[in-house]
């Protein structure tokens, strides 16, 4: 076993590294109660948000992809940070706008949250019309991994056929809950509800896996993915890497770059830069302790290369 898993099946633990980096601090949960006609227009500017219709049905329009009708049980990934509309019908003109800091509005810019409250985390007007709507947003792209982000469409839905719908029940049953730590409980449940959906969306047939994904199991480049998650602090060059792999270092990155998406070393500077954002969030972790983990001299060598990659310092990640 090395430091971050065990050895197995090398797609499941490509799979497993890009969820591993979902760590939600923050998110934003919704229960809404509606009647139609309804819309609702989000332009929050979260990364990623998950919504799921537990009565009634309902339509998710994004600017990137063609509408999307949900039924109870189905679970919509919305990509982020384009604005999107979730509505009853698509020719619904939205009657709420969603802002950044949960500010609910009318389109003309009038404040909506306290006339439309009904209780902890849920809004509407009556407790008693036909649909409800659960939603839930991931607020800071550092709590999702790049690499995760890059893979996945900008709407995806999932059926409630297509995977074990029973956990929104639980969601649902905590989003109207106030009690000490209610925010952890939520935060987790957000991950776990992402993982499980797109868990299952990898899984299908017909799904078109990311590159870097799919390129676990090329006989050349596999060998060098493999390398580079398991030793990401390792002064990994292209050649030792093609060395590895059995080829010549040009075959290498031509192929690799190919299938990934990127060249070698850019592919590894942002694993490494995924792997501290992660090990950042340990309570006892430095900057320093973590850039020796993830292969860089020191904090300063680190913050350089975190603030290329992600535009902020560790410490202001954290």
């Amino acid at each position: 076993m090395d430091a971050y898993g065990a050895h197995g099946d090398p797609l499941s633990e490509a799979l497993a590294d890009v969820l591993s980096g979902a760590r939600a601090r923050g998110g934003l949960f919704h229960r809404a109660v509606l009647a139609p006609p309804w819309g609702v227009r989000v332009q929050d500017g979260a990364p990623l948000a998950l919504a799921s219709m537990t009565r009634g049905e309902g339509w998710a329009l994004h600017p990137d992809a063609d509408p999307v009708r949900l039924a109870p049980g189905d679970v919509v990934v919305l990509r982020g940070p384009e604005p999107y509309v979730l509505a009853d019908h698509p020719d619904t003109e939205p009657q709420l706008v969603i802002h950044p800091g949960d500010c609910c509005t009318t389109p003309e810019g009038v404040d909506m949250c306290e006339r439309l409250g009904l209780g902890v985390r849920t809004w509407g007007r009556s407790q008693d019309d036909p649909v409800v709507l659960l939603s839930g947003n991931y607020q800071l792209r550092g709590d999702l991994s790049g690499r995760l982000l890059d893979a996945l469409p900008p709407v995806l839905v999932l059926r409630e056929r297509e995977w074990d719908s029973g956990l929104l029940s639980l969601v649902a049953a905590e989003v109207v809950k106030e009690a000490p730590g209610q925010q952890m409980v939520l935060d987790r449940l957000l991950d776990l509800l992402l993982i499980s959906v797109l868990r299952a969306w990898f899984a299908r047939p017909e799904a078109r896996a990311p590159v870097w994904y799919r390129a676990q199991g090329d006989p050349v480049v596999g060998v060098a993915l493999r390398l580079l998650h398991e030793q990401p602090a390792h002064a990994w060059t292209v050649a030792a890497l093609a060395a590895k792999a059995g080829v010549s270092r040009a075959s290498l990155a031509r192929r690799f770059t190919e299938l990934v998406g990127e060249p070698p070393m850019a592919y590894l500077t942002r694993w490494r830069i995924d792997l501290a954002a992660r090990l950042l969030r340990e309570p006892e972790a430095t900057v320093a302790s973590v850039a020796r983990r993830v292969g860089y001299a020191d904090g300063f060598a680190l913050s350089a290369a975190f603030k290329r990659v992600r535009g902020v310092s560790p410490s202001a990640a954290r």
